[in-house]
């Protein structure tokens, strides 16, 4: 091995052989050299040993460290961790490979996003691999309404690890102050087994929405209105005005759901001579397309309705986006009942008392879906119309009947909201009392 003093001007002038490679040795550091190939190669290396092993290690061309003098320092920084008891050649390959997790594992972070993490949960959801089964098809539709109109809307962008509770925390909470407290916790029962997923995949290793406690308290879903309350309701909707009265007194009169009235456009109604609104299954909780009457009461409404905007929805104030702020709006629709209700007692010349201590109970958009099935089976609505009105799977017609019974009803279901809202109209505009009348209360007493 030949040994020469490695300066610059040397290593610059060196020759390559003939044929195969030559190696010159420091003799200013000994275990410093230079590999000289035939194609002009220069590399720099450093032999040492660790722990009595010889270690030949290969620092680098002299494209990468053309100076000399850097070279000759990488190799004594080597030397001397060897004379520590310290392989640097393994210490620098276990750094490379832990630079290389961290870059692999940040590129996850930066792909596993809070959207990309539910989209790929909801396909498990909907094709059941990696789980014992697929989603109910209902609950699919409404796990995945949710998932991707209010969390990926809020966190979507984020990645699904750096998700905190206080996160998950703040978009209940702006759930709640939208004015859908029960919603809130549907989305937080979603989104908790979204990310339990996430954990068992490996994805994350902790879930934030674990242990969280329901943003608002669970309301028992047997609320009502009376026939007075819907009168005052009915009222209170011509005060407030568009675009939240013609979307109540439509959600009573239709007895579906809100989302599915509040989000509707003019395509889904087509003619309404016909006085038909079709609702298409990808709108729908089961996930089932769905063919509504139209009352003469409710066509009279749809035809008061302004149209804005090119996205073509019925209740809209920007003509981009369906209407929102459902809980205020529904807030100052109790306070204009309450005040017709005091107008009422004053009219009647009760008590101060009395007229301070009137109260409208609480109740929720959704009791008016509940009050109106509850108010056509008090007019004698037989329960498998309602299920159909409804839109409900199943029903009172229930196993192999229900798998034969395909009729839809559909002169039966015109009938039934006809007659509900003739009975909605006279209640605001009253006709004289009779034994009917009196028959139609009592049934509806004993429907609840």
């Amino acid at each position: 091995m030949p040994t020469t003093k490695l300066t610059q001007a040397a290593v610059d002038n060196l020759k390559p052989p003939a044929s195969g490679r030559v190696e010159w040795w420091d003799n200013q550091l000994p275990g410093f050299g230079l590999r000289v190939s035939q194609t002009g190669r220069k590399t720099w290396m450093a032999m040492y040993r660790v722990n009595g092993k010889l270690v030949r290690e290969t620092i680098g061309t002299i494209a990468r460290f053309p100076k000399v003098d850097k070279a000759r320092d990488l190799a004594r920084a080597s030397m001397q961790s060897a004379q520590a008891g310290r392989h640097p050649v393994q210490a620098r390959r276990q750094q490379r490979e832990a630079e290389t997790k961290q870059v692999e594992a940040e590129a996850a972070r930066e792909r596993d996003t809070v959207a990309a993490v539910i989209d790929r949960y909801l396909e498990r959801c909907r094709t059941g691999r990696g789980r014992k089964k697929a989603m109910r098809a209902d609950y699919y539709v409404e796990t995945k309404r949710t998932l991707d109109r209010d969390v990926k809307s809020a966190l979507g962008d984020r990645p699904v690890g750096d998700i905190t509770r206080k996160d998950v925390r703040e978009l209940l909470d702006a759930i709640v102050d939208r004015g859908s407290p029960s919603h809130a916790n549907h989305t937080l029962a979603y989104l908790r087994a979204c990310l339990n997923w996430a954990v068992n995949q490996d994805i994350i290793e902790k879930n934030p929405a674990e242990g969280l406690e329901t943003p608002a308290p669970m309301i028992s879903r047997d609320r009502v209105l009376e026939d007075a309350e819907i009168r005052l309701f009915w009222l209170a909707c011509e005060e407030i005005g568009e675009p939240f009265g013609p979307l109540f007194k439509l959600l009573l009169l239709t007895a579906q759901r809100r989302d599915e009235l509040a989000e509707a456009t003019w395509s889904e109604f087509g003619d309404l001579d016909k006085a038909l609104w079709t609702l298409p299954g990808e709108r729908v909780k089961n996930g089932k397309a769905h063919l509504v009457h139209l009352a003469p009461a409710a066509v009279e409404i749809l035809l008061k309705l302004p149209r804005i905007g090119k996205r073509g929805y019925l209740f809209t104030t920007t003509g981009e986006t369906p209407v929102s702020g459902f809980g205020r709006a529904r807030e100052r629709l109790a306070a204009v009942m309450l005040d017709l209700r005091r107008g009422e007692l004053r009219a009647a010349r009760v008590s101060a008392d009395e007229i301070e201590n009137a109260a409208i109970a609480p109740f929720t958009l959704h009791d008016l879906r509940r009050s109106a099935a509850t108010g056509m089976a008090a007019l004698g609505i037989a329960h498998h119309v309602l299920d159909k009105v409804l839109n409900h799977v199943g029903g009172k017609i229930s196993g192999v009947a229900a798998i034969y019974n395909r009729f839809e009803y559909l002169d039966e279901r015109k009938s039934a909201l006809d007659k509900w809202a003739r009975h909605v109209e006279s209640l605001v505009r009253p006709a004289p009392s009779n034994v009917d009348d009196i028959e139609v209360a009592r049934r509806r007493r004993s429907a609840r």
